[in-house]
């Protein structure tokens, strides 16, 4: 176990894009607010990446680009994307591109140029296993234990006043696949290029692959493995009965702003349930209606070719799952009352989104100080009396702060309301030594 003395003013888990915001609003807070503010980030991945097994050459962000780390708080920081297209040489031909969308390669690329200004206060390859309370003041606790352990079994403590979670969201499979976590045929779509290429599939008329899923993600990798495996059988299997598209038009885009996150959270709980049911549909199980054209097209081409090795199934829900050595069988319903029907496939993709909340696990030891489950409106979880430290989200509170809490669309503000939050709650500096030696000058007597 190796100990760390120091003890930080904030730790951050996790250094996705939400953390890597809120280094850079902590680096502002430094600079202008409170000097020598000590902040560290532990990540569990060996370096940064955003999504890195999604990061397929065709795929666009679905964000503007101005929707980036620092711009719609400040966009004359140095961390936006225009000062990383400049710094790169490419802001004149990305001009010349006329859009607002890059692509998610490039984008990530921004991301970790972002973070590369941030490497010494980053520990990567390292898991934070436990949060524990550390240090006490007249029964009072004061700072966190932040417990994590590298990949060869190495545990590191380092002790924090704040802590702020951003790690993200855990791939959320369908039931009845969970007996199958281990075989690496079924795959999350988070895992997709870390995994299809390494599992030998040939590219034949007999290698059958099934997507499943109806949002964006499954159709980006039923576009994928069409053009990946030029003969192999693939099969995108939606719940619902057709792909429906995304709802990006100007007035309902507005829901997004970062202005809407304290309208949303002074809502009582039913008006707030009642607004994420009537826009689920600019966020959940909808596709870009670019790329549902681009698959209609797809599917009419092959038509007009006689051919049949891409299907959209509409309609089918997966409802059981077995595996052999040769293969995976997976049975589907009919939303539509027919019979369910046996299909066999060499690999299956899971297109089934992520689940969020607090990671119980990690908080077990916390539990005596947790008040409430819910976060204020700074985003920090309220704690019992007897703890002063600051445990805050990101990113876990879409219920509470809106349906953008979980997107990029508000990390440049949010970040900053952390930072302001945080620095606001830290004892007073200690003055430096040679402010107790200066003499006091007293006024001269009249």
């Amino acid at each position: 176990m190796t100990m760390h003395d120091r003890t930080f003013d904030v730790i951050g888990v996790g250094f996705g894009p939400s953390n890597l915001a809120l280094a850079i609003a902590l680096d502002e807070a430094a600079r202008r607010e409170r000097p020598g503010l000590a902040f560290h980030f532990v990540e569990k991945q060996p370096h940064f990446t955003w999504h890195g097994g999604m990061l397929l050459p065709d795929s666009d962000m679905q964000i503007s680009f101005l929707k980036d780390l620092v711009s719609l708080r400040d966009p004359t920081s140095p961390f936006t994307f225009v000062n990383y297209l400049h710094e790169k040489g490419r802001l004149t031909a990305f001009i010349n591109r006329k859009t607002f969308f890059p692509s998610r390669v490039e984008f990530n690329d921004y991301l970790r140029w972002a973070a590369s200004c941030f490497a010494e206060r980053c520990s990567y390859g390292e898991e934070v296993v436990a949060l524990e309370p550390a240090a006490e003041r007249d029964g009072t606790v004061t700072a966190f234990a932040v417990r994590s352990r590298a990949a060869d079994g190495t545990e590191r403590l380092r002790r924090a006043r704040n802590v702020v979670i951003a790690a993200g969201g855990a791939p959320q499979l369908p039931e009845c696949f969970a007996p199958f976590a281990g075989d690496t045929r079924i795959m999350h779509s988070s895992r997709y290029l870390d995994r299809i290429a390494g599992l030998g599939l040939t590219d034949a008329p007999t290698t059958r692959i099934a997507v499943v899923g109806g949002g964006q993600s499954a159709a980006e990798i039923f576009c994928d493995l069409a053009g990946r495996f030029g003969r192999a059988a693939i099969d995108l299997l939606v719940r619902g009965r057709a792909l429906k598209p995304a709802d990006d038009s100007p007035f309902v885009n507005e829901i997004f702003d970062p202005e809407g996150t304290g309208t949303f959270f002074g809502q009582p709980p039913a008006a707030r349930h009642a607004f994420l049911d009537e826009f689920r549909n600019t966020n959940y199980a909808v596709v870009d209606h670019d790329l549902i054209q681009r698959i209609y097209d797809m599917l009419y081409e092959q038509r007009v070719a006689d051919g049949s090795r891409l299907a959209l199934s509409s309609g089918r829900a997966v409802v059981a799952a077995a595996t052999d050595r040769d293969g995976i069988t997976l049975t589907l319903a009919d939303s539509r009352g027919g019979a369910a029907e046996e299909r066999r496939y060499d690999a299956v993709v899971l297109a089934t989104g992520y689940r969020r909340g607090l990671d119980r696990r990690l908080l077990a030891p916390l539990a005596p100080y947790l008040a409430d489950a819910t976060v204020d409106r700074d985003y920090r979880l309220p704690m019992a009396e007897a703890c002063e430290a600051g445990l805050f989200m990101q990113g876990q509170s879409e219920t509470t702060h809106g349906l953008s809490d979980t997107l990029l669309s508000v990390v440049a503000v949010r970040s900053r309301e952390i930072a302001t939050a945080i620095v606001e709650r830290l004892p007073p500096p200690p003055l430096p030594a040679e402010q107790f030696m200066r003499p006091v000058r007293l006024a001269a007597s009249s």
